[in-house]
Formats: C-alpha cells, sequence, structure tokens
C-alpha cells in the first residue's frame, strides 16, 4: 500500500495509546505527515502493567486472524515476540479444549491456524517498540481528551486537559482508539448528532486470575493451551484456561456468570478450578504450581456495541476504531484480532481514496464495522443464552443457529477438515456462512469421525512433566 505524494502538510490525531491506538498511529505515519498519539496514562518503559489497562491481568489471546493482521501491519513483530518469550502455536495441535457443549476436541496436526500467546504487557510493550520511534510520530502522555471541536458536519481536532491546563488541537483525521471508556458517542451528541444506537449483553462474567510458575518441567516444552469452556445453556456458566507465557509462567483464568463467580480470595481459587468446571484438569495441573500473584477480579466483561456506521451525517475528519466501537466478553480473546482488522479496514480506504479525501471518516467507520460484526455474532450468540443477559431472550433463529454451531463443533471435536472450518470462523479469519460453505457441510453430514474423547487429551509425557500420574 504506497504512499500518495502531496505538498500539502497533513496531520492526524491517534485518541488512545491503545492497541489500535499505536497500530493506527503506525498506519497514518505513512499518510500523514505528524501524527500525534494523546494517553491519559503514561506508559512504562518496558514490559510493565499501566493502569489504564487492568485488563492486562488476565489471560489473552491472539487467534490467526489477529496474527495475520498485526503481521501485515508490523512486519516481523511475530518473529519479535518469539524472541522475547512469547509463543506461537499451531493451534490444533497446542490446544487442549473442551466446548461448551462437552466435547474435547482432539490435537490434530496439518493447521493453518497459529495463536500468540504471551502477557498482554509484552505485547503491549513489543508494539510500542515498533511504532514510537517512527519519526513522524509524537506521544503526549498524561493528558485526556474531553471532547471535539469543529463543527456537526466537520470535526477539527481535540480538547485536551493535563497539569499544564487546557488547550486545543487541531487535524486533518482524528482517530480516536480510547477503548471500552471511549465518550465519542457523547463527543458526537455534543456537535449535535443524535444519540448512537447501542446494544448490550452481558452474561455477568466475573473473571479471577492468577500468576504461576510453571510446574514440573512443563516450562521446558511447547506446554499447550488447556482450556475448559463454560455451557451458556447450563446456568452459572463456569470456564478457565491455563495460558503458558514468556519467563516460564502460566497465566490462569478462571471465570463464572451471575450466581457461580470466582473471588479474589487465594485459597477458593484451586477449589473453583478443582470443583467448579465441567472438568478439573485445570485445578489438577495448578495444584502441581506455585503462586507467584493472588488472584485479581474484573467484572468489565459485557458485550456492548456503538452502531457508529449507522449514523447519518457522518462528520468530516472523524472515525472510532477498536474497543471504542464495540467491547466483547474477554473469553473469546477476540479484542485484540478486531483492533488490528479494523486498523487494516482504515488502511485499505486511506490507500484507496487518499488522505483527507472527503467521506472518508465515513467510509472508514463502515469498513471497521465489518470485523467488528463478525465477533460480536459469535460473542452474542453464547452470552444471550444466560439468564439476564439480555432485554429479551434469543430468537428462534438466534437458536437455530446456535444449535448449527453445535454441531459444527461436535464435527470438528472429531473431524480435522470440521475443525479447520471452525476455525476459520473463530479465528476471525472468516466470517460466519464460511461454516455453511459445501465442504463443512459435507464434513458435518459424512466426514469420517473419530469418536469422541472420555478425557483432556494431554500426552503421557506432558502429564508426567506437570507432576500428574
Amino acid at each position: 500500500m504506497s504512499e500518495r505524494p502531496s505538498n500539502r502538510h497533513r496531520t492526524a490525531i491517534v485518541i488512545g495509546g491503545s492497541t489500535a491506538g499505536m497500530l493506527a498511529a503506525s498506519v497514518l505515519s505513512t499518510r500523514f505527515n505528524e501524527v500525534t498519539i494523546i494517553e491519559s496514562d503514561k506508559l512504562p518503559a518496558g514490559a510493565e502493567h499501566r493502569k489504564g489497562l487492568p485488563q492486562a491481568h488476565h489471560a489473552h489471546l491472539l487467534w490467526s486472524g489477529g496474527v495475520a493482521a498485526l503481521e501485515e501491519l508490523l512486519p516481523t513483530i511475530t518473529t519479535t515476540l518469539v524472541a522475547r518469550g512469547a509463543r506461537l502455536i499451531n493451534v490444533m495441535t497446542d490446544l487442549v479444549s473442551k466446548a461448551p457443549s462437552g466435547q474435547w476436541f482432539r490435537r490434530f496436526n496439518n493447521s493453518h491456524h497459529h495463536m500468540i500467546t504471551c502477557s498482554r504487557d509484552l505485547l503491549d510493550a513489543t508494539i510500542r517498540d515498533y511504532v514510537l520511534p517512527k519519526p513522524r510520530i509524537t506521544l503526549i502522555e498524561g493528558t485526556k481528551v474531553h471532547g471535539l471541536t469543529g463543527e456537526k458536519n466537520h470535526v477539527s481536532g481535540v480538547r485536551l486537559s493535563a497539569d499544564s491546563g487546557v488547550r486545543t488541537l487541531s487535524a486533518d483525521l482524528i482517530i480516536d482508539a480510547s477503548g471500552r471508556g471511549s465518550q465519542a458517542h457523547q463527543w458526537l451528541q455534543d456537535l449535535g448528532h443524535p444519540p448512537v444506537v447501542e446494544r448490550e449483553v452481558d452474561a455477568g462474567v466475573v473473571y479471577a486470575s492468577r500468576l504461576y510458575q510453571a510446574p514440573g518441567t512443563t516450562a521446558e516444552l511447547p506446554y499447550p493451551i488447556v482450556n475448559v469452556q463454560a455451557d451458556p445453556r447450563t446456568a452459572p456458566g463456569r470456564g478457565g484456561v491455563i495460558v503458558p507465557i514468556e519467563g516460564g509462567r502460566w497465566m490462569v483464568t478462571l471465570s463464572g456468570t451471575r450466581g457461580g463467580e470466582p473471588t479474589a480470595a487465594p485459597d477458593e481459587f484451586l477449589e473453583f478450578a478443582l470443583t467448579g468446571l465441567q472438568d478439573p484438569i485445570i485445578g489438577q495441573l495448578i495444584r502441581m504450581a506455585s503462586p507467584i500473584t493472588d488472584p485479581i477480579t474484573t467484572r468489565s466483561t459485557r458485550n456492548r456495541r456503538r452502531y457508529y456506521e449507522d449514523i447519518p451525517g457522518w462528520p468530516e475528519g472523524f472515525a472510532v476504531l477498536g474497543d471504542a466501537i464495540a467491547g466483547y466478553n474477554p473469553v473469546y480473546g477476540h479484542g485484540l484480532t478486531v483492533a488490528a482488522q479494523s486498523v487494516i479496514a482504515m488502511w485499505k480506504v486511506l490507500d484507496r481514496h487518499g488522505p483527507v479525501s472527503h467521506g472518508n471518516g465515513r467510509r472508514i467507520q463502515r469498513a471497521a464495522s465489518r470485523p467488528v460484526a463478525n465477533a460480536w455474532n459469535l460473542a452474542v450468540g453464547q452470552d444471550a443464552y444466560y439468564p439476564g443477559a439480555a432485554p429479551n431472550p434469543p430468537t428462534a433463529i438466534e437458536r437455530a443457529l446456535s444449535a448449527y454451531v453445535d454441531r459444527a463443533v461436535a464435527a470438528g471435536a472429531e473431524n480435522p477438515h470440521a475443525l479447520r472450518a471452525l476455525l476459520d470462523v473463530m479465528s476471525l479469519k472468516a466470517p460466519a456462512p464460511r461454516l455453511f460453505a459445501p465442504d463443512m457441510l459435507w464434513n458435518m453430514a459424512f466426514g469420517q469421525r473419530k469418536g469422541p474423547l472420555s478425557g483432556p487429551p494431554l500426552s503421557q509425557v506432558e502429564r508426567e512433566a506437570a507432576g500428574l500420574t
């Protein structure tokens, strides 16, 4: 995607130093003479926690759709992440997973799906190391954006406040990538736009996460992710995941919906993993491990989407990306992937139409809504089944689709060809209609099945490394 020459001095502002914000700034720096990132936090120099990213305490996964998008945006970053301790895993081989409907997925070979696993702190620090040294990018830290400047039909800048006082900053294009706490909906109303249509599906999920030293000799192996998914049709839904990360550590996240929530009590964490999930394997594994931290909990897990693409008369010079459009229940691991894919959507608009073409704001907003919609449909299709998650129960069509997905999962648990198609959708490399493609229909109806597994498919070497007999 080549830069188009121009004598005009063009400027852009990115609100938020999030993953979406950093990736957006990287793209904009190839199209604009100056790109300013405005971040309310003080960003750490390395892979450390920061106040404005509390979700970094919990497990994160970057599905293959996100890996591909991240590599396209920042070439060679996957190699750098792996060199710093992250893992690039083969999803079909290195994932031990129990489906919501109860099946254990078999571990097949020859998958084209990969996943990056590491701490969120390492991922964010590595992205910053790629983006911030670029000569056209300036970072303003410890500064909050309080609103937009301009008129209803044209956003021309932002209002800032910091210790030094209040001021305004103008730009040709402003991108809001400030995450779940975005106030773009209110800023647009302040300019005269109608309230944005919003939908929320809240399963009442609570997360509790804890870091462990990897037990036994597991750190010497490419140890698999171990995932026990919650069943939304049996409330409360309880699940958990072990994600091996850099430094010979395990990030362990447990979750539960209303009436079955995990707590921050250290002495209750293991008991929840042993007795609260569909299978005790996570508890059995961490019983052999040494905790590094106490559990940390969060209730910020609701699915919420704002339909910015439907606002009539969208203003010039403004667009919203990433979690600022929609946030998802983190259990599905789609937020980072959608952030990267929405930035690529912006990139393609700028490449096709030029950086300051009339109508770019609306074009970017509509393009970014497509990856958002793919992840949204996957998340709410499950969470809507929990009591109290949404004002209305699932419709007949939603129930029929959910039943079909259960059949696809059952086929994928026992057939590698069906699993590859299922992962095309779950990894956000393909939209949901991929599940209705002829090859998937054939594999669901006639494909060879290896039969269900009676327990988690850990190898004998993996069991012995963790101290299991």
